[in-house]
């Protein structure tokens, strides 16, 4: 799995979340299951109030935010959020949420076709980052939907990157173990 080191700013992300198990009603890329219907939820209000959202960064692209919690190895829940970037917050509609994500150096994968409904979580967390000497910074990964997404039954013909964040890995630090229920 290819990857590149990038360093960001600050990220002010605007949309809507869930926590809990997102694939209890439906496992895998399906509008079925509570990521699915999430991402239903924000485009349907993004495409009715669209000029309640200011100051985009990025008209066309999104995000995904899923943040891991100390008992999601053993509950399969975990937060997910979904938004866009704005450079600045001003009247932000009451049904909108906000995620501020601080300057981080990210690890960044390109997934291709079946790579997007792989365990790819698993792959890059227990395998690539002790391999490149990394550990993660949080237990959080960012999924950037661009115009190479052709949509949850176009997955074969679809990119979407997939932002690790990292931090040196210590001497005599343990990997922390990997995460169940991580595809999207």
């Amino acid at each position: 799995m290819e990857s590149k080191i990038v360093e960001t700013q600050q990220m002010i992300l605007v949309g809507l979340g869930f926590y809990g198990d997102p694939f209890r009603l439906s496992a895998g890329w399906t509008e079925e299951n509570e990521i699915g219907r999430l991402w239903n939820r924000f485009m349907a209000f993004l495409s009715q109030h669209h000029d309640r959202i200011k100051h985009f960064k990025g008209e066309r692209v999104a995000y995904e935010l899923q943040i891991y919690h100390e008992d999601t190895p053993r509950t399969g829940e975990f937060e997910v959020f979904v938004g866009v970037e704005v450079e600045e917050l001003e009247d932000l509609p009451i049904e909108m949420s906000v995620k501020i994500l601080p300057p981080a150096t990210y690890a960044v994968f390109a997934l291709e076709g079946e790579q997007i409904g792989s365990d790819w979580y698993l792959m890059i967390a227990a395998e690539w980052l002790p391999q490149a000497g990394y550990e993660s910074d949080h237990k959080y990964s960012i999924q950037r939907y661009d115009e190479r997404f052709k949509g949850v039954e176009n997955l074969a013909e679809s990119v979407v990157e997939v932002y690790m964040p990292l931090s040196p890995r210590l001497p005599n630090s343990r990997n922390h173990g990997s995460l169940k229920n991580s595809e999207a």
